[in-house]
C-alpha cells in the first residue's frame, strides 16, 4: 500500500508539476520580499495599570450598586469608546503630537485580569514611534477611562432617576384608582358586610320568619272563622259585601219599597183591570222605572265591576233584603276576609324580604374577598409608590457620593522596545521548506479532486469491491506512425502476446461464466468511455485466441463511426455503408472477411457511420449474422460502444454469452465507472465476465521490440497510407 501511494503521487507529482512549481516559486519569492524588507524603526511601549475600586462606606444603597454594576461592564469597547478617543486624539493635537482615534485604537493594548468572569485589574499598553508621545497618549488614556467609569456611573444614576420620575405618575394614578374604588365599596356593600359582622342580618332572616310562622297562624284562625261564616250565610265574601252594602244603602230600601207597593197594587187590581188599562200600564211603567232605578242605584253602591254577580233586579232585591242579624255577619265575613288578604299581602313581603337577606347573607362571603382584594391592591400599589419614591430620594442623594469603578494603580512606564530581526537567511530558508510543502499539498489537493482513476491498483481495488474478476493488465502498448492502433501481437516474437495470453486463458475459465461444462463463444466487449483502448483489446485478444487455435470473428459494433479494420487489413465494401441491412444479411457479399497474415481470424467491418445504429444492431439480420456466426466460429468478439456513450452495448448483450469491461489508467472516471458497475449487476439478465485493466504502468515492464514492423500485404499497406475520413477525438485507442 506504501509503494502504491508513492507512485500515486509521483504520477500526479507528474502531471501538476507545473502548478507546483509555480506555488514553489510563488512562497520563494514571498519569502524572498520579506527577506529584503528593511528593519523597522523604533519603538517605545508605555504601559499602566487600572484597578477595581473598593467598596466605599455609603449613605445609599443606589450608589454602591450602580458603582458595582460599572464594574460589570469593564471591557476592551467599553474602555476604548470613540467619545474618549476622540478626546485623547482633541488633547494631542493640542500639544502638537496629531494622532488619529483609529490609530490610538490600533496602538492600545487592554488586559483583563480577573477570575470567574470578573475583573481585578487593568492593564493597559500603548505603542508608538517616540517615548514622549506612548507617554503622553497613556496618560490621557488612563485619566480619561477613570473619568468615563464616573461619568458613566453618575449617567447611570441619572437616568434611574429619570425613569423612576416617568413611572411615577402612572403608579400614583393607579393608587387613587385602587382606593377610589374601595371607598365606592365601602359605601356601597359596607352595611351589609358590617351587619353581618354584628349580627343583625341572621336577627332579620330569623325574626322575619319568625313573623311568617305567626302570620301562617292568624291565617289559619281567619280561615276557619271565614268559613263557619261561609256556611251561616251561604255567600261568600265578595257576595257578603255586595249583601251588606246594598242593604245599608237607604235609597235602595225606599225603592224596594216602592216596588213592592206597585206589585202590591198591580196583584190586587190584576183580578178587575185589563192589561190594557191605563192604571195597569201605569203601574207597570213605574215598577219598570224603580227597577231601573234600583239597578242603576245598586251600580253605584257596590260599583260597575261587581254587577256582573247580579244578572237582574230580583237578584239586587235578594241581595239587599239581609236583616240586621245577618247584615252583621255579613259584615263581620267582609272584615275577616280583608284582614285575611292583609295577611296574605304581609307574607308575601316577608318572604320577599328574607330571599333577599339570604341573598345577601349567602353572597357576603364573596363581598368580603371583593373588599381584601381591594384593600390589597391599594396595599400593594401603595408599597410600589413609597418604594419609588424611596429609590428616587436615594438615587438622587447618590449622585453626590458617585465616584469611578476605577483607579490608576501604576503610573504609565514608557520603555525601548526590543527589535526582533530574523536573518535574511533563515527567512529564505523557512521560504523554501514552506515552498516545498506547499507545492506537495498543491500536488495532492490536485489529485484529490481529480476524479480519473491513474493507477492499476486503483482500477483493481474498484473491481475487487463490485465481486468482478480482473482477467487482463495490459502494460502500455507501442504504436507505430503508420498504425491507427497498436496492433503489436501481428508480429510472432511481440512481446505483449503473453499479457494477451493471459487475458485469453483468463476469459475462458472466468467463475461468472453462466454454465461452466459449455465454452464462452460470443463475448461482448465494451468500456465506461472512450479512449480506453477497447477496440485493441479486441483486436490484440482476437490474435492471440486465433493463434492458439482456435477460429476467431471479431464484429464491429460501433456503427457511429468508421471501421477500424484498417489496422488489420480488412475494411468493409462501398456498398455497405448505404445498404447496412443487406450487408449483415450477406447481400451481395458475405460480411466476414479474412485477416491477412493471421491464420484463423476474421472480422466484420463496421459499415459506418450509420445515424440509426441502434435499429441495425436489433434488427433480424444482425440477429441472423450473430447466430450464424455463434455456429460458424470458435470465439466471436463484439466490439461494442461505450455504456456512457448509448445502451447500443446492452442491446447486443442478449446475444453474447458475456461481458468485459476495458478500464484504461489515466482515462477512466471513478465515479461513472462504479456507476457503471452497480448497473450491469442489478441487470440479471447481464453476465460480467470480468474486467481489463489497459496501460498499466506499475505491471513489471516486458521487453520491447525494436526490429523492423511486421510486413503487410499490399492491400493494407495502402489502407494505412490511404487517411481516412475525420473522426471525432473521442476514437477508441491508446
Amino acid at each position: 500500500m506504501p509503494s502504491s501511494l508513492i507512485r500515486r503521487y509521483l504520477l500526479a507529482l507528474d502531471r501538476y508539476k507545473w502548478p507546483a512549481l509555480a506555488s514553489w516559486l510563488g512562497v520563494i519569492g514571498l519569502s524572498t520580499v520579506v527577506a529584503l524588507q528593511p528593519p523597522p524603526p523604533p519603538s517605545y511601549r508605555s504601559e499602566g495599570i487600572l484597578v477595581i475600586n473598593a467598596p466605599v462606606v455609603a449613605l445609599t444603597t443606589t450608589g454602591p450598586e450602580v458603582q458595582q454594576r460599572g464594574q460589570g461592564i469593564i471591557s476592551r469597547e467599553f474602555l476604548l469608546a470613540d467619545v474618549l478617543l476622540e478626546q485623547v486624539s482633541q488633547e494631542l493635537a493640542n500639544r502638537n503630537m496629531p494622532l488619529s482615534p483609529q490609530a490610538i485604537r490600533e496602538a492600545t493594548t487592554i488586559r483583563l485580569d480577573g477570575e470567574d468572569d470578573t475583573v481585578q485589574q487593568v492593564g493597559v499598553a500603548f505603542q508608538g514611534p517616540t517615548a514622549d508621545q506612548a507617554q503622553a497618549v497613556l496618560d490621557l488614556l488612563l485619566e480619561g477611562m477613570v473619568e468615563l467609569s464616573r461619568v458613566t456611573n453618575r449617567s447611570r444614576l441619572r437616568a434611574i432617576i429619570t425613569a423612576l420620575d416617568d413611572r411615577l405618575p402612572a403608579v400614583e394614578a393607579d393608587l387613587r384608582t385602587a382606593e377610589q374604588a374601595l371607598e365606592t365599596y365601602d359605601r356601597q356593600e359596607g352595611p351589609a358586610i358590617q351587619a353581618a359582622l354584628d349580627g343583625s342580618l341572621l336577627g332579620a332572616i330569623s325574626g322575619g320568619q319568625q313573623q311568617q310562622r305567626q302570620n301562617q297562624l292568624t291565617l289559619a284562625g281567619l280561615e276557619s272563622q271565614i268559613q263557619s261564616l261561609q256556611r251561616q250565610l251561604g255567600l261568600n265574601p265578595g257576595e257578603a259585601l255586595t249583601a251588606s252594602a246594598l242593604s245599608a244603602d237607604p235609597i235602595i230600601a225606599q225603592l224596594r219599597a216602592q216596588i213592592l207597593q206597585t206589585e202590591t197594587q198591580i196583584q190586587l187590581l190584576a183580578p178587575t183591570l185589563r192589561e190594557v188599562h191605563p192604571t195597569m200600564q201605569e203601574l207597570r211603567t213605574n215598577l219598570a222605572a224603580y227597577n231601573r232605578l234600583l239597578a242603576e242605584r245598586a251600580s253605584e253602591v257596590i260599583g260597575g265591576e261587581d254587577l256582573a254577580a247580579l244578572p237582574n233586579v230580583s237578584e239586587v232585591r235578594q241581595r239587599s233584603a239581609l236583616d240586621p242579624a245577618r247584615s252583621a255577619l255579613a259584615n263581620q265575613l267582609v272584615l275577616l276576609s280583608n284582614e285575611r288578604e292583609a295577611l296574605l299581602r304581609q307574607q308575601q313581603i316577608l318572604a320577599q324580604a328574607d330571599g333577599q337577606l339570604r341573598q345577601q347573607y349567602s353572597s357576603l362571603p364573596n363581598k368580603q374577598l371583593e373588599r381584601e382584594r381591594l384593600a390589597q391592591q391599594v396595599a400593594r400599589t401603595q408599597s410600589l409608590y413609597d418604594q419609588i419614591q424611596i429609590r428616587r430620594i436615594d438615587a438622587e442623594a447618590a449622585e453626590a457620593e458617585t465616584v469611578s469603578s476605577l483607579t490608576i494603580a501604576q503610573p504609565p512606564a514608557t520603555v525601548l522596545q526590543p527589535q526582533d530581526t530574523t536573518s535574511p537567511v533563515v527567512v529564505l530558508a523557512l521560504g523554501v521548506v514552506m515552498g516545498t510543502l506547499v507545492a506537495g499539498a498543491v500536488v495532492f489537493l490536485l489529485d484529490l479532486l481529480d476524479g480519473t482513476v491513474r493507477t492499476a491498483d486503483a482500477l483493481e481495488a474498484i473491481f475487487r469491491d463490485q465481486d468482478i474478476p480482473v482477467l487482463g493488465v495490459i502494460p502500455p502498448l507501442p504504436k507505430a506512425s503508420h498504425q491507427r492502433h497498436p496492433v503489436l501481437t501481428l508480429a510472432t516474437q511481440s512481446s505483449h502476446l503473453a499479457s494477451y495470453e493471459d487475458l485469453r486463458t483468463n476469459l475462458r475459465r472466468s467463475p461468472n461464466r453462466p454454465d461452466s461444462s459449455q465454452p464462452i463463444k460470443v463475448v461482448l466487449v465494451t468500456s465506461s468511455r472512450d479512449q480506453e483502448g477497447k477496440t485493441t483489446t479486441v483486436m490484440n485478444l482476437g490474435i492471440a485466441a486465433a493463434r492458439a487455435g482456435r477460429r476467431v470473428l471479431i464484429v464491429e459494433c460501433d456503427l457511429l463511426y468508421p471501421s477500424h479494420g484498417t489496422a488489420l487489413g480488412v475494411k468493409p465494401p462501398p456498398e455497405a455503408v448505404s445498404s447496412p441491412r443487406r450487408y449483415y444479411a450477406g447481400y451481395p457479399s458475405d460480411p466476414v472477411q479474412m485477416v491477412p497474415q493471421v491464420e484463423n481470424l476474421y472480422m466484420a467491418p463496421a459499415p459506418g457511420p450509420q445515424s440509426q445504429s441502434a435499429a441495425i444492431l436489433e434488427s433480424s439480420e444482425m440477429h441472423q449474422f450473430l447466430t450464424s456466426a455463434r455456429a460458424r466460429f470458435d470465439l466471436v468478439l463484439l466490439d461494442a460502444p461505450p455504456l456512457s456513450r448509448n445502451n447500443n452495448a446492452l442491446t447486443l448483450a442478449a446475444e453474447a454469452d458475456g461481458l468485459v469491461l476495458v478500464s484504461r489508467t489515466d482515462y477512466t472516471e471513478k465515479v461513472v465507472l462504479e456507476a457503471i458497475l452497480e448497473e450491469l449487476l442489478e441487470m440479471e439478465d447481464i453476465v460480467v465476465l470480468g474486467a481489463v485493466v489497459n496501460a498499466a504502468r506499475e505491471s513489471t515492464p516486458m521487453p520491447v521490440e525494436v526490429g523492423p514492423p511486421p510486413a503487410y500485404p499490399a492491400d493494407l499497406e495502402t489502407a494505412a497510407a490511404t487517411p481516412e475520413p475525420a473522426r471525432p477525438s473521442s476514437i477508441d485507442f491508446f
